[in-house]
């Protein structure tokens, strides 16, 4: 029966959930689900539930079930991934799938737990967790096959990563628990403190990624959002340019190099030696703020560099890591 059970590798993110079959990526979808209050059945899932955040009546409730790249709420986290599965095996499942899972590294056991849990109550056969930096260098294609340095650093929503890996193993990692979400907030605060208008977390991520930058800018850009002024509640456009935006991302995107840092300091010099000349692969949807390699070139003295797939390659590297399982399991996280 094993012959005829697909593998999947899943990528479940606090912001978007995929899923990688073979070479391809089968589902990319938002990890969000809308909810029926009075009957606590699932309403969508994905976009369409992302499209109804903060626009529904009060008998709908949208819920993101996982916070800081960990499941915040295990019923709907298992809803969602049986959804989702059944996307790609179809709803009548003679084979169920075998799938590797991704998990923030250092994660508590019984956080693992709880996703190892979730993925096989949602219809999985046999389920392997995989730490996402692991996952992130297979899905990049690094040679962390042999004994020499390498380095990932996952910009994810919900969690920042940064590891160095060697052997199919990680030797120095840390993770911080704020990501891309922390990135909207810190451009929420700002345009509340120096305009005194409240705009929405998704204004403030599509400033983030249509003018927004790391380090200053060449040319500047500029774009106007819809928020609600604090004192007399009304609405007030305000136009807020590049510059700006690298001012707000400032305090947030010190405490990623100081995390990238401790990880160098706990490493050992003839790693270092490597990964000076390889340089720290960017990967995550953070990854594509511009000027961020730039940012971390300068603070860390090694050379950054985006991949060529920084949003999918952990969903890729987990489809990846079951064909390798007998070589990495050693190195999995126990559940």
């Amino acid at each position: 029966m094993a012959g005829f059970s697909k593998d999947l590798g899943i990528d479940l993110g606090t912001i978007y959930t995929r899923i990688a079959e073979g070479n391809q990526i089968v589902v990319d979808e938002p990890t969000v689900v809308a909810i029926d209050v009075a009957d606590q059945k699932i309403v969508e899932v994905g976009k369409q539930a992302r499209d109804m955040e903060g626009r529904v009546p009060d008998t709908i409730e949208v819920a993101r079930p996982l916070q800081n790249g960990v499941i915040a709420d295990y019923e709907i986290t298992e809803s969602l991934l049986r959804v989702l599965l059944q996307r790609v095996s179809g709803p009548i499942r003679i084979f169920k799938p075998t799938v590797m899972i991704s998990v923030p590294f250092g994660v508590t056991s019984v956080e693992s737990r709880a996703v190892h849990e979730a993925v096989l109550q949602a219809g999985a056969r046999e389920a392997y967790l995989i730490q996402q930096p692991l996952a992130a260098a297979l899905g990049v294609d690094l040679p962390i096959n042999s004994p020499s340095g390498n380095m990932v650093v996952c910009l994810g929503g919900g969690a920042t990563q940064c590891a160095v890996l060697a052997m199919y193993g990680i030797v120095s990692a840390e993770t911080m628990r704020s990501g891309g979400q922390a990135l909207d907030e810190a451009i929420v605060t700002f345009i509340r403190r120096k305009y005194g208008v409240i705009i929405s977390s998704i204004s403030a991520e599509q400033l983030k990624i249509k003018i927004g930058a790391a380090i200053p800018q060449d040319i500047e850009q500029s774009m106007e959002v819809q928020g609600q002024d604090q004192v007399s509640g009304l609405p007030r456009p305000v136009s807020i340019s590049t510059g700006e935006i690298v001012e707000a991302l400032q305090e947030p995107l010190r405490l990623l190099t100081e995390t990238c840092r401790r990880v160098l300091e706990k490493t050992p010099p003839e790693l270092i030696s490597d990964i000076i000349d390889r340089g720290m692969a960017l990967t995550g949807g953070g990854a594509l703020l511009r000027g961020i390699d730039k940012l971390l070139t300068k603070a860390l003295g090694i050379p950054a560099y985006l991949v060529d797939n920084p949003t999918t390659c952990v969903a890729e590297g987990t489809v990846r890591g079951l064909r390798i399982l007998p070589l990495i399991r050693r190195n999995l996280p126990p559940v």
